[in-house]
């Protein structure tokens, strides 16, 4: 992995960010309908993914449907085989361990081969 792009992503860890929620816990992939999304899954407004778009967050520890939410960054998920890193946040007094991170993400990550960089 290009270590640039690694060390961008770490940065972000412990921040606190504000997310968009464009794919809420129980909603359907757009181009995948029977992709069910366990967990909230957006990204953070204005800042820019390795893919052009903007920078994707899986949003742990909320267990209902959200269209935004104020949480801290806990952990990048390094794509070896993609263009594009995902950072996991979760409110801020919860913690998951690098397995709950791989558990909880392994429906859309078990595409890639991936590394978890755990705050």
């Amino acid at each position: 992995m290009d270590e640039k792009r690694k060390a961008l992503a770490e940065s972000y860890l412990g921040k606190t960010v504000d997310i968009v929620i464009d794919r809420p816990l129980g909603s359907s992939h757009p181009k995948y309908s029977n992709m069910i999304y366990p967990v909230n899954y957006g990204y953070i407004p204005n800042v820019i993914g390795g893919d052009g778009e903007e920078l994707d967050v899986y949003l742990l520890g909320v267990n209902e449907a959200v269209k935004e939410y104020r949480a801290r960054l806990i952990a990048v998920i390094c794509r070896n085989n993609d263009v594009e890193d995902k950072l996991v946040a979760s409110p801020e007094s919860v913690d998951f361990s690098a397995s709950e991170i791989k558990e909880a993400v392994d429906f859309q990550e078990k595409y890639f081969d991936s590394e978890i960089v755990i705050l």
